[in-house]
């Protein structure tokens, strides 16, 4: 079992939807946390303590699914109103409605150079927008259900698109042709989402499983079965060596995908889990459920403690055994090995309570100024100044409505900003440190250790030329 250090911890929960929690998304910077809700509003919470969240209306109906750009600058969202739409995040609330589905848009995801936006909708299709332009630049109509979700891969050049027809295909965006299909017979994916590798493919399962699939070879390679109602949620560790699933059934699951077992269990919502994502870097994770809860959490699992990587490196001193091929690669645990017991933990009972007052709720309301054009500059190029990420100040009303006014505080307000940084060592930066000097012994170390490996692989190949002049002596004479 974890130490207390090793296990995910609730760190804080938000309050201020009034509906169910269908997304969450962080910024790029991890400084800021989007939720989509079925309350018609989009939310963007500060990472801050003691910091302002901002509520932006603007669509009809429930927001299904919400993203950030790959930069930051702009945010996407679907909804139940049949459109997709486009916001600036700022105190102007400013979007740009993409419509072009007949039917409740599922989910909305941005190409990796942020040039693009592909939508998957209940009317059986799947589009693909030209962000500069805000249309369409091509339809994919070969699924014949309601589509659940699509999403790009981490190169652009594959976009996968999971259906209630029970089939999830892999997509060739240059060609715009479906070069994989995948059918499971057992139910239909509610999610699918790739690898940060992009190499295979994680389906989450309306059957109450999760399945890795390697999209090379159009093989199963995992198949979770952990929950006890629909998987409606997945999300991979930046590593890829984790993921972590939100299902009906009111959990949290982290999964270790290398040793194919299941690590913890998290209870904390009241009612299903309807979405997780990871932060960038992930260190923290954040989920959304059915209980209008948005909730927080850290976790250090994918940290090394570098004594143990010493201890590990201590062992290959000696003689390896024959390799066996789950040693290679390993995708589950050995038939034979005995199968560790994962942990479960309950924010009432097994951690401190981190949670935080709930902040202050602004609101903001659409705008359709010059937004709506085609080739709006303004959400093609947004400037750094109108970020909600970047700067929470720039978010507050201004004195006059304009938007060179606003940008000139926003400018300021940065200086100011950038003027009041202390000149000290912060406590971050000398975690930092000492994290350095610690990867630095593991390398001092773990050089010593290959060089008393290389010194008995010496010894052994003299051992084994000391043999064969024998050998050949004996057999001269």
């Amino acid at each position: 079992m974890a130490s207390a250090l090793e296990d995910p911890i609730l760190i804080r929960n938000f309050k201020g939807h009034k509906d169910a929690v269908t997304s969450v998304a962080f910024s790029p910077n991890t400084k800021a946390l989007a939720t989509s809700s079925l309350d018609r509003y989009l939310m963007i919470w500060n990472l801050r303590p003691n910091s302002k969240a901002f509520r932006f209306a603007g669509h009809m109906e429930g927001v299904t699914s919400v993203e950030f750009s790959p930069d930051g600058q702009l945010l996407a969202s679907a909804s139940q109103d049949r459109t997709a739409r486009l916001w600036i995040p700022c105190v102007h609330g400013e979007s740009t409605p993409l419509k072009g589905h007949t039917a409740s848009v599922r989910s909305v995801n941005f190409s990796h150079d942020g040039q693009y936006l592909v939508t998957a909708s209940n009317d059986k299709l799947v589009k693909v927008w030209s962000i500069y332009t805000q249309t369409v630049l091509f339809t994919l109509f070969q699924h014949t259900h309601w589509v659940r979700c699509a999403k790009y891969s981490p190169d652009g050049r594959l976009i996968v698109s999971c259906s209630e027809d029970k089939s999830v295909k892999i997509w060739d965006v240059r060609n715009r042709i479906c070069v994989d299909n995948i059918i499971d017979c057992d139910g239909f994916a509610n999610y699918v989402d790739f690898s940060p590798d992009g190499t295979c493919i994680a389906c989450a399962g309306s059957d109450h499983t999760v399945k890795i699939w390697d999209i090379r070879t159009n093989k199963l390679l995992q198949n979770h079965q952990v929950h006890r109602a629909a998987i409606n949620y997945t999300a991979f560790h930046p590593s890829g060596n984790y993921l972590i699933t939100a299902s009906t059934d009111g959990t949290i699951k982290i999964i270790d995908l290398l040793g194919g077992r299941l690590l913890y269990t998290l209870h904390g919502h009241e009612g299903p889990v309807l979405s997780v994502a990871f932060a960038k870097g992930g260190e923290i994770f954040a989920s959304g459920g059915l209980d209008t809860q948005v909730l927080l959490w850290k976790t250090n699992f994918d940290a090394f403690e570098y004594k143990k990587v010493l201890k590990k490196h201590m062992r290959r001193i000696h003689v390896d055994e024959p390799p066996h091929l789950l040693d290679i690669y390993p995708r589950s645990p050995h038939r034979h090995d005995g199968k560790p017991q994962s942990v479960e933990i309950d924010p009432s009972h097994d951690v401190a309570d981190m949670r935080t007052f709930d902040p202050t709720v602004i609101d903001i309301s659409s705008s359709f100024s010059s937004c709506q054009a085609k080739a709006s500059p303004s959400l093609a190029r947004p400037s750094m100044s109108q970020d909600v990420v970047n700067n929470e100040d720039a978010l507050q009303p201004p004195a006059s409505p304009s938007p060179t006014m606003s940008k000139r505080v926003s400018q300021t307000e940065n200086l100011g900003h950038a003027v009041e940084e202390p000149v000290g060592i912060s406590p971050v930066l000398s975690n930092a440190l000492e994290h350095i000097v610690e990867q630095l012994d593991v390398l001092t170390l773990t050089i010593s250790i290959l060089e008393q490996r290389l010194t008995l692989t010496e010894d052994k190949v003299k051992e084994c030329l000391e043999n064969q002049e024998r050998v050949l002596l004996s057999t001269g004479n």
